[in-house]
C-alpha cells in the first residue's frame, strides 16, 4: 500500500510472496503485509543510510505469516493461555441498535455494570442493555469510565464529528524537526538495532506489537508496568524479546529511578491518550528536559484531534465505531456484529509504529535530527476501508504445523511453538533473543 510508504517517507518497497487472503470485506491480509513490509524498507533504509553494509539489502515479506501474525504467533505445548474475553464482555443487542461492552479490565468492567445496574451475569446484562439506546449508553458508560461503542455504519462514522476530525489526520502524524544528537548504538548489518534503548510504555496490544518487533531487529526493550498489572491473555505472545519491570510513579523512590531510565533512553514508546502523561507529571516539556534527544513514538485509540481524542478505546471498539463491523455484517449477512478475522487495527499500528521508530531513529543519527510520530487505531482503520478486497478469501486463522520455527521456545508457563518470521531482510534475521517473560520479573534498568 503507496499511503503507507509514502507516510514514511521510504523510496523502496519490500517483495510480497505468496497471495493468501483471510476473509474479510477489507483487504486485512495485504495491509498484514505491507505494514510488516514497512518495517523492513525502514530496518533496509537504516542499513544503507548508516552504513552498515554498501547497499541496502533486500526485504521479502510472507504473506501468509504475515496473516498469522496478525493473531496469536505462540502455540503453547501442553498447557493453555487465559481466555481472550471476560465472560460478559461482547455484543449486545439494544432497543435501537448495537452495542459492544470492553470489560477486560476490572475497572472498565465494574463502570459498565455499575450503569447497567446489574451483577455480572451475562443473561442480566442482555436484558439491561436491550432497555437502552446505542448512542445513549455508549455515552453513559464512557462517562463512568468504561469503555463501549455503539455500532456505526461508515455513512454514520463520515458525518460525525470525529469521523471526519480522524479522516482529515495524516496516517502517521510527524512532529517538526528539532536538532538532537542521537546516541551512537552498536549496530550492525545483522542486528541493526543492537544496543538501541527503548523504553516501552505500552499496553494491549498495538504498542507492545511494536516493541516485540523492534526487539527482533536487536533493540533492548524494557516494558514498565504499575505492581500488580497483568494482561494474563496476551503477555506470553507480545513479551518476546523483552524485560519488563513494575514501578509505581506516585513512589519517590520508583519515580526517580523512572526519570533516570528516561534520561538514559534513546526512544519512549507509549499508548497515553493526549494529556495523560501531563497528569502524571510527565508532560512533554517536563519529558524533553529530562531526555532532551529522546524520541516518542505513540498511538491512541480514537486519533488526535476532534472531540473523542481522549476517550479511551481497543480495537474492537473502534471497529464498531468506525463502520468496520456494520460493513463484516452486511458483507456476510449475518444479523448481528461482524468485525475483522483479526485485530488487525492493533496490528498494522503496531507495526507501523515500529517502522516510524526505526525512520526516526535513521533520521536522528544521520542528520541530528529529533523527531516524534503520532499514530492511531481510527486513522489506520481510514487505510483499511479504502481498500476493499474483491476475493473472498480462505486462508485459516489457525496456524499449521509448518508456520512454527523450530525447537519450543522455553517460556515461565511452559514450552512454545513460535511461527516463523514473516520479514527476511537479506543478511538481517528477524529473531529474538530472549523467550516471552512474565510482567514484572526483571530489575528496572538498562543492561
Amino acid at each position: 500500500m503507496q499511503e503507507i510508504l509514502s507516510a514514511l517517507q521510504l523510496d523502496r518497497n519490500a517483495e510480497i510472496i505468496g497471495d493468501a487472503l483471510l476473509p474479510s470485506c477489507f483487504s486485512v491480509s495485504p495491509l498484514a503485509a505491507a505494514s510488516i513490509g514497512a518495517v523492513g524498507c525502514a530496518i533496509s533504509t537504516l542499513i544503507n543510510d548508516l552504513g552498515y553494509a554498501a547497499s541496502a539489502p533486500k526485504s521479502v515479506v510472507d504473506q501468509t505469516l504475515a496473516s498469522r501474525w496478525f493473531s496469536l504467533s505462540i502455540q503453547p505445548i501442553g498447557w493453555d493461555l487465559p481466555p481472550i474475553w471476560d465472560a460478559i464482555a461482547g455484543d449486545y443487542k439494544t432497543k435501537d441498535g448495537w452495542i459492544k461492552l470492553h470489560t477486560n479490565l476490572p475497572h472498565h468492567r465494574a463502570a459498565a455494570l455499575s450503569v447497567l445496574g446489574v451483577e455480572a451475569v451475562r443473561e442480566k446484562v442482555t436484558d439491561a442493555v436491550h432497555a437502552w439506546g446505542s448512542d445513549e449508553l455508549e455515552t453513559v458508560i464512557v462517562g463512568a469510565g468504561g469503555v463501549a461503542a455503539a455500532m456505526r455504519s461508515r455513512a454514520d462514522w463520515q458525518a460525525h464529528p470525529q469521523g471526519i476530525a480522524v479522516a482529515a489526520e495524516p496516517l502517521i502524524a510527524w512532529s517538526d524537526a528539532c536538532s538532537g544528537t542521537m546516541r551512537k548504538w552498536a549496530g550492525s548489518v545483522d542486528r541493526p538495532l543492537a544496543g538501541l534503548r527503548v523504553l516501552d510504555l505500552t499496553r494491549v496490544l498495538a504498542g507492545p506489537v511494536a516493541t516485540r518487533t523492534l526487539a527482533g531487529f536487536g533493540a533492548e526493550i524494557l516494558r514498565i508496568d504499575p505492581p500488580g498489572w497483568d494482561e494474563a491473555n496476551i503477555v506470553p505472545d507480545i513479551t518476546l524479546g523483552k524485560r519488563c519491570s513494575f514501578l509505581s510513579l506516585d513512589k519517590p523512590s520508583d519515580r526517580a529511578i523512572f526519570e533516570d531510565l528516561l534520561s538514559k533512553a534513546d526512544v519512549l514508546v507509549h499508548g497515553y491518550r493526549p494529556g495523560a502523561l501531563d497528569g502524571l507529571g510527565l508532560g512533554e516539556v517536563v519529558r524533553r528536559n529530562i531526555a532532551p534527544n529522546l524520541i516518542e513514538v505513540c498511538l491512541d485509540a480514537y486519533g488526535w484531534t476532534g472531540p473523542w481524542a481522549k476517550r479511551r478505546g481497543f480495537d474492537s471498539l473502534v471497529q464498531m465505531s468506525c463502520g468496520i463491523a456494520d460493513a463484516g455484517t452486511k458483507w456476510t449477512g449475518s444479523n448481528k456484529p461482524t468485525p475483522l478475522p483479526v485485530q488487525a487495527l492493533d496490528f498494522a499500528t503496531g507495526y507501523l509504529m515500529a517502522a516510524a521508530v526505526v525512520r526516526a531513529i535513521t533520521e536522528a543519527a544521520d542528520r541530528a535530527s529529533i523527531r516524534n510520530a503520532r499514530l492511531s487505531l481510527a486513522r489506520t482503520a481510514e487505510l483499511l476501508v479504502s481498500h476493499p478486497q474483491s476475493a473472498k478469501g480462505s486462508l485459516d486463522t489457525e496456524p499449521a504445523a509448518n508456520d512454527f520455527s523450530g525447537p519450543p521456545e522455553i517460556t515461565p508457563w511452559g514450552p512454545a511453538h513460535r511461527l516463523k518470521p514473516p520479514l527476511q531482510i537479506e543478511g538481517t534475521p528477524m529473531t529474538w533473543q530472549r523467550p516471552a517473560c512474565e510482567l514484572g520479573t526483571e530489575p528496572a534498568k538498562w543492561l
